[in-house]
């Protein structure tokens, strides 16, 4: 993987545990570890993957904004800028996305230099496709990490197909390689009962409401336990539904974990109930564990999944047919191990990092 050397600049609104904030952690560390000159800016105060990318030998910086109208942070970002003088800047998330066009060029930094980068196919906050529409130019491409997202761009944001490049999400296959299945008491769940698991950020878009509806439907058939993995900020109105579903002795909010593949590789079945999604990085980590999968019909997840060949679609916002679906595989053995086996194997064939950072390389080498 031959390439120039840089001094390539991450800007990211965030470093809080999340899909895009890990897919930077992997990317910044894939390029440190190739000998290029890194560094990674958070617009927000510091979040738990600021360790993590520490701990990989990646500068970390932040700009510390407390809302994003803190006039502040950009001139914090500027600064950095200024001080590291980046030969690339590729900024990830609406907010940092705009913050790196308008204050990129106030640090000297030619349009030419800078590549954004979106990861969901927008539909809650329909006004930031105006703005990305009316900045685009301020920038040298925009990335999207899913032909979903592209078209989304093209389409509802006006972005010519010209400005924009694919890059598909990416997953460590070594991780998984390398992982063994984690006791199911080790989680708090009886071992005779089917482990189903759900991993990401407490979202209101991604349909955790509808999961716990599809579960009071499943447990009348299956003795089971579901685990949420991941923190966010529905995580207090989800515990008061458990409550009111009297789910407390069926499911369990676990937090953020580092043992992600061996919880995914003990669980029956995999859950992704999205309203929306760009290239999901937990739908691909339960791909590369082997999981059988029941995911919504949604952009992003049909980017992965193909119905009854690499796991089971259902229409989203469809607590019925999600229950339909689980109790489907939970009653199919046969079905769940060939299902979970085709995912793997999409996984391995088109996800690796390693290609990733490949097809990266090769956008920052036209620099």
């Amino acid at each position: 993987m031959e390439s120039s050397r840089n001094r390539i600049l991450y800007v990211i609104t965030d470093l809080e545990v999340g899909g895009v904030p890990l897919h930077l952690c992997r990317l910044a560390t894939s390029m440190h570890e190739l000998g290029h000159v890194v560094r990674v800016v958070s617009l927000s105060p510091p979040g738990p993957v600021s360790e993590m990318l520490v701990q990989a030998g990646v500068e970390v910086g932040s700009c510390d904004a407390r809302s994003p109208a803190d006039i502040g942070a950009l001139l914090r970002l500027r600064r950095e800028i200024v001080q590291f003088k980046p030969e690339i800047i590729h900024s990830f998330l609406f907010h940092a996305n705009i913050a790196c066009r308008l204050i990129a060029p106030l640090a000297g930094v030619s349009r030419d230099k800078l590549i954004c980068e979106i990861q969901t196919v927008e539909i809650e906050r329909r006004w930031h496709l105006t703005v990305d529409r009316w900045t685009h130019r301020l920038c040298r491409m925009e990335i999207g990490n899913s032909q979903s997202v592209i078209d989304h761009l093209h389409h509802e944001a006006g972005l010519p197909k010209s400005w924009l490049r694919l890059v598909h999400g990416g997953v460590d296959l070594e991780r998984f390689d390398r992982a063994r299945p984690i006791r199911q008491s080790e989680l708090g769940v009886k071992e005779k009962d089917s482990l189903l698991a759900w991993v990401g950020r407490l979202d209101p878009v991604k349909g955790l409401e509808d999961l716990l509806s599809a579960l009071t439907i499943i447990r009348q058939r299956f003795a089971l336990h579901l685990v949420l993995v991941g923190d966010g900020p529905e995580r207090s109105r989800l515990e008061h539904m458990i409550t009111e579903l009297d789910l407390a002795d069926k499911v369990s909010l676990v937090g953020v974990r580092d043992n992600v593949p061996e919880i995914l590789k003990a669980c029956d079945v995999f859950i992704f109930p999205s309203h929306t999604e760009g290239m999901p990085n937990a739908l691909l980590e339960a791909m590369a564990a082997g999981c059988a999968i029941v995911c919504t019909d949604v952009p992003g997840n049909r980017d992965l999944i193909t119905d009854g060949r690499t796991g089971l679609t259902v229409p989203a916002r469809n607590p019925d047919a999600l229950a339909d679906a689980v109790v489907k595989l939970l009653g199919s053995r046969d079905l769940s191990n060939r299902l979970g086996a085709a995912a793997s194997a999409v996984a391995r064939e088109s996800f690796d990092n390693r290609l990733v950072t490949a097809r990266y390389l090769e956008i920052y080498d036209t620099i």
